[in-house]
């Protein structure tokens, strides 16, 4: 695929950013991670000693609009911490801008040449499948409905976007790269997010959580993606061998260390992320007031731009990468003609770009413009050149 292209890996997937779960703490043991047992010991009780303090004290003082305007030429991995940050800031930058010392290059390096080859259905599954399936993960969709960016879903998607697609990069944990830098960007947010949403009266009345984006809540959105597009590559039996199956999980965890997810809960194969997943992602899964006003306006986003498929088509394609129930959860309207192309046009489309059939589906190219599309929608509003820069919230949503 081009360039445009690529750049949709994650857009959907990763719009709603926020992650959320309602699990109890024995979920998390016996499941390749150390997980406690007891209450207060696992990872929900654990949120980020070390960014959450100190954004707390950037909040109060009113240093984040300086903060935003400093680190807006901090991109590439290799770039010099900005100037103009407040001295402790820096220093918190200055320890956590860094891989683990457990990251594999050579993983690494393999994961950033298996996004590019399976560039298309990674888009597919994570816009369509992960994007939309967290709008069902309950406290997920309640802190990114009443957190500000969700008062401009087109916003802050892009803004979201920029980490999807800085992972997707060929060198995105090499020197040149901006994963690093873009994940650390990433973490800072989420610990001022952890410190305003409590102050929304809005977000207190439907929220059975004090704080949130716990580590549990970042593991659970590491399955809604990764995880869950793991198994559709297995399921649709993709060429997907044994090292990218590995390469791909060893950047993903790589990314949830970045995050601030303690080493000892991040599953170590994809068994035990798997039996984790089927634990605290599937039984939690249900509709709410926040994720089908989400949803709608995710999907209705695409109405802005000639996808050359219909929403008919769009609806249908999440029902299958999904499910009818979640699909009759959001209340997506049926259209039976676009559920027959799908499920007898993608099964095709498959065959025939893994070079299993020599025939090419009459709806090819109507697929291939659709990635296109909404890949651009999400790029800066319709800017094809740039990613839309990631910056601190100083509010919820008022309305």
């Amino acid at each position: 695929m081009d360039n445009l292209s690529r750049r949709g890996v994650l857009s959907l997937g990763v719009a709603l950013g926020l992650v959320g779960v309602t699990s109890p703490v024995q979920a998390w043991a016996s499941m390749g991670s150390d997980a406690g047992a007891a209450a207060g010991t696992g990872p929900e009780w654990i949120w980020d000693e070390a960014a959450d303090p100190l954004m707390v004290s950037m909040l109060e003082n009113g240093h984040v609009p300086a903060i935003n305007t400093a680190w807006g030429s901090w991109v590439n991995n290799n770039d010099p911490l900005p100037a103009g940050m407040p001295a402790d800031f820096t220093a918190y930058l200055r320890q956590v801008n860094k891989l683990p010392s457990w990251a594999d290059p050579a993983k690494l390096t393999r994961a950033a040449d298996f996004n590019r080859r399976r560039d298309l259905y990674l888009f597919m599954l994570y816009g369509l499948g992960s994007g939309i399936m967290s709008t069902v993960i309950p406290r997920e969709a309640k802190s990114v409905y009443w957190a500000a960016g969700g008062s401009d879903m087109q916003d802050r998607a892009a803004k979201t976007f920029t980490f999807g697609y800085d992972l997707s990069q060929l060198k995105a944990f090499e020197p040149e790269g901006q994963f690093i830098v873009t994940a650390n960007k990433t973490r800072v947010v989420h610990a001022a997010v952890r410190h305003l949403l409590p102050q929304s009266p809005h977000w207190k009345a439907v929220a059975d959580e004090t704080i949130p984006i716990s580590a549990a809540d970042i593991l659970v959105t590491f399955h809604s993606l990764g995880t869950y597009v793991h198994r559709k590559l297995l399921d649709w039996k993709i060429k997907y061998p044994v090292a990218d199956q590995e390469a791909f999980l060893h950047s993903w965890q790589v990314a949830v260390h970045l995050l601030g997810v303690p080493d000892q809960y991040i599953p170590q194969t994809w068994a035990a992320a798997e039996a984790q997943s089927a634990k605290v992602l599937t039984p939690i899964l249900t509709p709410t007031t926040e994720g089908i006003a989400l949803a709608e306006e995710l999907l209705g986003l695409t109405a802005q731009i000639d996808l050359g498929v219909t929403r008919g088509f769009l609806n249908e394609f999440v029902r299958y990468v999904l499910s009818d129930q979640v699909g009759d959860w959001l209340g997506l309207k049926r259209d039976y003609v676009a559920a027959g192309l799908v499920r007898t046009a993608w099964p095709a489309y498959i065959l025939f770009r893994e070079g299993l059939s020599p025939v090419m589906p009459g709806t090819f190219y109507a697929i291939d413009q659709m990635v296109r599309a909404l890949g651009m929608l999400f790029l800066n509003k319709g800017d094809s050149g740039t990613t839309t820069p990631i910056t601190i919230p100083t509010g919820n949503r008022k309305d």
